[in-house]
């Protein structure tokens, strides 16, 4: 009883050291982000970031983003054929995409692909001791390093999450109107009516945060990992789990503080797709 005691503290204590360790090295990276524009803002560090993020990422987001309109479209079309109602699904599948599953789908795909890619960059550069020599030539790894590809994650993904929920937004609409043969003009007629301003930049809000959180996670990752090659595998899958449990976490605090939002400038509760 006390080794299980004495194991479950050596834990607690163990997580807290580590997440007092990622909260000074996020510290350290956001002042680098407003202090150090002239180490990270060069295009030769920053660009690349930009179209590995970003470019490359591209085709598998829009993939992703076509078949989740797809889905929502036929998973629910005949609960709302039930009740009359086939025209609303407009409203409900442009802004489920555009608000919720859009922006945390392409997040945590993004997680995986670049999160996974960063943390192993960076833990090979760990482990091969290339951080050591850039601190030896009196330059500091996380100006020249993380910043540009936190920067990289926070400019890009708001970006693709905008190209995934228009290929969300066809997805639903080629299975709805030309695939159950939905009058289309009464399909977007009431998207326009429930769908607003205030519900895009939600979803651009929540993946700016999202881009944040897997930028320093995969970078914090990558800088802290040990054990060779084993250790720059596991901080790679690591970075990955930890960006998921994250996306998700902050997903309900930035849904419940934009709807509190919402009511308190608008003064009035959200409108339902329904009537």
């Amino acid at each position: 009883m006390i080794a299980r005691m004495e194991q479950l503290g050596g834990g607690v204590v163990s997580a807290l050291h580590d997440f007092g360790r990622f909260s000074r090295f996020s510290r350290a990276s956001i002042a680098w982000l407003f202090r150090g524009a002239g180490h990270w803002g060069r295009w030769r560090l920053l660009l690349p970031q930009l179209y590995s993020i970003g470019t490359k990422s591209l085709p598998v987001i829009m993939l992703l983003g076509l078949f989740i309109g797809m889905v929502l479209a036929v998973e629910t079309f005949d609960q709302f054929a039930a009740f009359g109602q086939e025209t609303a699904l407009g409203a409900v599948i442009n802004i489920s995409v555009v608000t919720n599953i859009g922006p945390v789908l392409a997040a945590v795909m993004l997680a995986g692909r670049v999160g996974g890619a960063v943390s192993a960059e960076l833990g090979t550069m760990h482990v091969t001791e290339q951080l050591d020599a850039l601190r030896v030539m009196g330059a500091d790894p996380i100006a020249y390093l993380v910043v540009p590809r936190v920067l990289a994650c926070v400019i890009m993904i708001p970006i693709l999450t905008v190209f995934s929920d228009l290929m969300g937004i066809f997805g639903g609409y080629l299975v709805t109107v030309q695939g159950f043969g939905v009058n289309g003009q009464l399909y977007w007629q009431r998207s326009a009516e429930f769908i607003g301003n205030y519900d895009i930049l939600t979803g651009l809000l929540k993946s700016m945060m999202f881009g944040l959180a897997i930028g320093l996670i995969s970078c914090y990752k990558g800088f802290h990992c040990k054990g060779g090659a084993a250790g720059v595998g596991r901080a790679a899958t690591e970075s990955f789990v930890a960006s998921f449990v994250a996306i998700i976490i902050a997903n309900f605090f930035l849904a419940k503080f934009i709807k509190d939002l919402y009511f308190i400038i608008f003064g009035y509760n959200l409108i339902s797709p329904l009537g």
